[in-house]
């Protein structure tokens, strides 16, 4: 998860790209994730650098809109970052996923659809909302609140 100085510019409108174009301006495993649905090996190094970030806000790493929250972001032991709530919801939609032979809520940034996660719920976590949104760090940017 790249860790940046200032907030990213929040983008107005939607974001669209051609593959070549999100190639090119994404690593190669924020593009496996974010243009592709892939998923980041769990307990990696995402989710340690996740558990030890301290206040601040989280971005798309496509095209950096808000997404989470420091404020509520919690720790599931689920090997992923995990967030109980978005920060900005606008910006995050969901959709019915069933691939994989099981059935999930996909998360996605409502700016420029990249693939973010999944969200759970009712699993017993003592949140405000008793959701998970299980979410790959490399499709992430970091800011620090001191910044």
């Amino acid at each position: 998860m790249e860790t940046l100085a200032y907030p990213p510019i929040q983008p107005d409108s939607k974001v669209t790209k051609t593959e070549d174009e999100w190639r090119n301006t994404l690593s190669p495993e924020a593009f496996h994730i974010l243009r592709q649905s892939g998923t980041e090996r769990p307990f990696g190094d995402t989710y340690k650098q996740f558990n030890e970030q301290e206040a601040g806000t989280y971005h798309c790493a496509g095209c950096g809109a808000l997404l989470f929250s420091s404020n509520e972001k919690f720790d599931s032991h689920c090997g992923w970052p995990s967030f109980y709530d978005p920060a900005n919801a606008e910006n995050v939609t969901t959709k019915r996923d069933v691939s994989g032979g099981m059935t999930r809520i996909e998360v996605n940034c409502a700016i420029c659809e990249g693939h973010l996660g999944h969200v759970f719920e009712g699993e017993g976590f003592n949140t405000p909302t008793d959701q998970r949104y299980c979410i790959n760090g490399a499709g992430l940017k970091f800011v620090p609140a001191n910044r």
